[in-house]
């Protein structure tokens, strides 16, 4: 979906490693752009549409995975081409600012470097769910994996950790290097934030970065 130069409203994404405290300052700034007068909806993947959150615990609990990473990279597809459909591109349309917690770079990290699905193949599902979607910013949170892990851990308390939670710690620093990669890739529109901070600090340099970037 591409989108008009009349529109007003941005898309704002956050993305890296486990326990990295992508939900926490996606949530935060979605209550400061709300402060500001601006209209904001906030989502997640897998998830923010009733069919992609049907698809989202198949993916969690590891159903999908069972089939292999091209399955669970597709299945991921499926959840976004309805989360686009259904929601982000229609609030976007509004002039709504959409905050989203984990979009198509997890993909990129997870399925495609870490579980080596090809990157033409990632490529194409790209083409055919986004239809030229893209986000204004993306924020890369970046932490040490043993210490978002950590996170992760005090996060759910005593229950069952999802799929990628379980993996091992070399999956975790591959991704945490993928989503790096992605960044050095991408400079216009990545910005990686030191996660490792105190969630306030964290919060301010992404409010700067909105600030200068996209003048809210």
């Amino acid at each position: 979906m591409q989108r008009s130069a009349a529109e007003t409203g941005k898309f704002i994404t956050f993305e890296g490693g486990e326990g990295a405290g992508k939900s926490t300052q996606a949530g935060i700034l979605a209550n400061r752009l709300t402060r500001a007068g601006r209209k904001v909806f906030a989502t997640r993947e897998p998830g923010g549409s009733a069919a992609a959150e049907e698809v989202r615990e198949a993916l969690l609990t590891g159903k999908v995975w069972e089939f292999g990473p091209f399955a669970e990279a597709l299945m991921f597809s499926v959840a976004r081409a309805d989360h686009i459909d259904k929601a982000i591109g229609r609030a976007l349309a509004e002039g709504t600012w959409v905050i989203c917690d984990r979009f198509y770079d997890s993909t990129r990290a997870y399925q495609g470097v870490t579980a080596g699905v090809p990157r033409e193949l990632i490529n194409a599902l790209e083409r055919l769910t986004l239809e030229g979607l893209r986000p204004d910013i993306t924020f890369i949170l970046d932490i040490p994996v043993e210490a978002g892990l950590a996170r992760a851990a005090e996060r759910r308390g005593g229950t069952v950790p999802d799929r990628f939670e379980r993996q091992e710690v070399l999956l975790h620093e591959r991704i945490r290097r993928a989503f790096l990669d992605i960044a050095e890739e991408e400079p216009d529109r990545c910005v990686v934030a030191d996660a490792s901070q105190p969630e306030a600090m964290v919060a301010e340099d992404v409010w700067e970065v909105v600030l200068q970037r996209l003048n809210p």
